[in-house]
C-alpha cells in the first residue's frame, strides 16, 4: 500500500491484539551422534604430537660425539701389483708359424672396398644457404614417373568389386522375393485337374444347397 493512504477505519481495530510469541524449534539432534562420537575417539592416535609411544632410548655413554656423524674416509692402503686375476697369453715368438686357411665367414674385403654412400641431391632455396632435399622440394617430377602413375589404386578396386557382389547378392535375393510373391504359371494337364476339382467341388455344394428345407414366411401364409 502508499505511503499516505491509510486503510479504512473498522471497529475490529479496537480489539487488543495477542502477542504472538515465536517459539523455536528444538535444536536438532542426530540419533547417531553417540555412535560418531565413539567411532571418532577410537580413530585417533595416541601422542601424535609427543612422538612414538616407545622408542629405544641409547645409553647415557653413547652420547653424540664430534664428527661422528660424518662419512669416514678409507685409510691408505698400500696398491695392489697383481690387479687381473688371469694373465693374457704370451707374445708369439718369431719362430712360430700363424694358422693358415681357416675357414671364415666374415667379409674382410667387402668392409675394405665398400663403396662410400652418395649424398642426396639437395638444392638451395635462400640467399642464406638452407637447403632441402631437390626429391620433396617438388621442382623435379616425382610421382609422374612411378610405375601405377595414372591408374586405379588397388584398393578402390577391391572396393568396387565388394560393393559390385554386394548388389549381385541384394539383386538375386529381391528376384528370389519377387519370385515367391508372384503367381506360378500352370501347365495345361495342372489347369485341367484343378477345373475339374472346382467343378465337383461346386457341384456338391450345390446338391446340399438344393436339398435344404424351403419354408415361406410371408403375412399371407401366416393369416390365411
Amino acid at each position: 500500500m502508499p505511503e499516505g493512504v491509510k486503510p479504512p477505519e473498522s471497529i475490529y481495530n479496537c480489539i487488543p491484539e495477542k502477542e504472538r510469541k515465536i517459539e523455536k524449534p528444538p535444536l536438532y539432534m542426530s540419533k547417531h551422534r553417540p555412535a560418531v562420537l565413539l567411532e571418532s575417539k577410537s580413530n585417533k592416535d595416541a601422542r601424535r604430537t609427543m612422538g612414538p609411544a616407545k622408542i629405544m632410548v641409547s645409553p647415557p655413554d653413547n652420547y653424540l660425539k664430534k664428527r661422528s656423524t660424518e662419512a669416514r674416509v678409507c685409510k691408505n692402503t698400500p696398491p695392489s701389483k697383481h690387479v687381473r686375476t688371469v694373465r693374457k697369453p704370451p707374445v708369439p715368438l718369431r719362430t712360430e708359424v700363424p694358422l693358415m686357411g681357416i675357414p671364415t665367414k666374415k667379409a674382410c674385403l667387402n668392409t675394405t672396398v665398400m663403396v662410400p654412400k652418395k649424398p642426396h641431391p639437395t638444392i638451395v632455396d635462400s640467399n642464406k644457404g638452407s637447403k632441402q632435399l631437390l626429391e620433396n622440394s617438388g621442382l623435379v617430377p616425382k610421382y609422374s614417373r612411378k610405375k601405377d602413375y595414372g591408374q586405379v589404386p588397388e584398393y578402390l578396386l577391391q572396393r568396387n568389386e565388394e560393393e559390385r557382389i554386394a548388389q549381385e547378392r541384394h539383386e538375386d535375393f529381391l528376384k528370389e522375393q519377387r519370385e515367391q510373391a508372384s503367381m506360378k504359371n500352370l501347365s495345361e494337364e495342372e489347369r485341367q485337374a484343378v477345373l475339374e476339382t472346382l467343378k465337383k467341388n461346386w457341384d456338391k455344394v450345390h446338391h446340399e444347397y438344393q436339398c435344404l428345407p424351403l419354408i415361406i414366411e410371408t403375412l399371407s401364409r401366416e393369416n390365411p
